[in-house]
C-alpha cells in the first residue's frame, strides 16, 4: 500500500515538472519586440474586397437564382 502512494507522488512530481518545462518553452516563443504600426497601418487601408474575383462573382450568381 505504501509503495502505491509513492508512485502516485512520483507520478504527481512528473506531471508537475512536465508541465512546467512546456510551460518554460511556451513563454520566449512569444514574439518580444513591439510592431512599430507602420505594417499594420497599412494593413488596416489595404483593400480586401475584389469585386472580380471568382468568389464573388459565384456569390452574386447564385443569389440572382429565382426564390421557389
Amino acid at each position: 500500500m505504501n509503495e502505491l502512494r509513492e508512485r502516485r507522488i512520483q507520478r504527481r512530481d512528473l506531471l508537475r515538472a512536465m508541465t512546467v518545462g512546456v510551460a518554460a518553452v511556451a513563454l520566449p516563443l512569444a514574439p518580444a519586440d513591439a510592431d512599430t504600426g507602420t505594417t499594420a497601418a497599412k494593413n488596416k487601408r489595404r483593400a480586401r474586397y475584389q469585386a472580380n474575383s471568382v468568389e464573388v462573382q459565384n456569390f452574386y450568381r447564385v443569389n440572382r437564382y429565382p426564390s421557389h
